[in-house]
């Protein structure tokens, strides 16, 4: 599915990854866990084609070389990035967007009716006003709405490999609960890859199993499963990236 293969990754002169792999496989569920600035949220960017960012290495997607492609070409492909702080377009309604980035991918008349339909169904779903079909993408929504559009972008255009860059930040409990269950439905019915970085653990208790990697030094400095995770939860990072400083200072002696 998703390969970064000797990844490095840079921004304005700043490198903050080197040589970095990375396999997610189909239907895999991947955690990227750091401290703050370490660059998680890069990664993301990157894969999804920010061209504010340097990329070395290669990016495959279903064994394909992604890394000189444009944001668009990526998400034709069904790549998709739930943003922790989703941007405003006014001038365009969720509708209208959504209703071009569907018959372009498909290349079939949109049937308008069921069109609509299927939209309804999906705010209905996630506790969403339908009357956000057609206002502006994101203006004037709160920071829960917006998270929830995101969702209904996604549900209409069925990306096979979702990034999730902190979507359950600023939500309230009730928020929370509607988001986790909507993406672990989203997972029952079309088994995704999923890329998750978070920094709690509300949206992690929505699936069973994953793989955690946790980042320090421009590098993965450990992988494990979920319990990995529950681990630095509860302890937090500092004991696990004192341990790799004082394993990187011992290999250099």
């Amino acid at each position: 599915m998703l390969k970064l293969q000797d990844f490095s990754l840079s921004v304005k002169d700043k490198i903050l990854f080197n040589n970095l792999n990375l396999t997610i496989n189909d239907g895999e569920i991947h955690v990227l866990m750091g401290q703050n600035g370490v660059g998680k949220s890069s990664i993301a960017k990157a894969i999804m084609g920010d061209n504010n960012y340097q990329v070395q290495g290669h990016i495959y997607y279903n064994d394909e070389d992604i890394t000189n492609l444009s944001i668009y070409e990526r998400s034709q492909k069904g790549i998709y990035l739930l943003n922790q702080s989703p941007m405003q377009i006014e001038g365009v309604t969720n509708a209208e967007m959504l209703r071009v980035a569907v018959a372009s991918r498909s290349n079939i008349p949109i049937n308008i009716f069921k069109f609509n339909q299927e939209l309804e169904n999906i705010c209905a779903s996630l506790e969403l006003d339908k009357s956000f079909i057609h206002r502006d993408i994101n203006v004037g929504c709160s920071g829960g709405e917006r998270k929830k559009i995101e969702l209904l972008h996604m549900w209409m255009l069925k990306p096979s490999l979702i990034i999730l860059d902190e979507i359950d930040s600023g939500l309230d409990v009730d928020a929370i609960k509607i988001v986790s269950k909507s993406l672990k439905k989203y997972y029952e019915l079309y088994k995704p890859s999923i890329i998750i970085i978070t920094h709690s653990s509300s949206l992690l208790n929505t699936f069973d199993n994953y793989y955690v990697h946790v980042l320090n030094n421009q590098k993965i400095i450990k992988s494990g499963d979920k319990t990995l995770a529950e681990d630095i939860l509860n302890k937090g990072f500092k004991e696990l990236t004192d341990t790799f400083v004082i394993r990187k200072r011992n290999e250099n002696e």
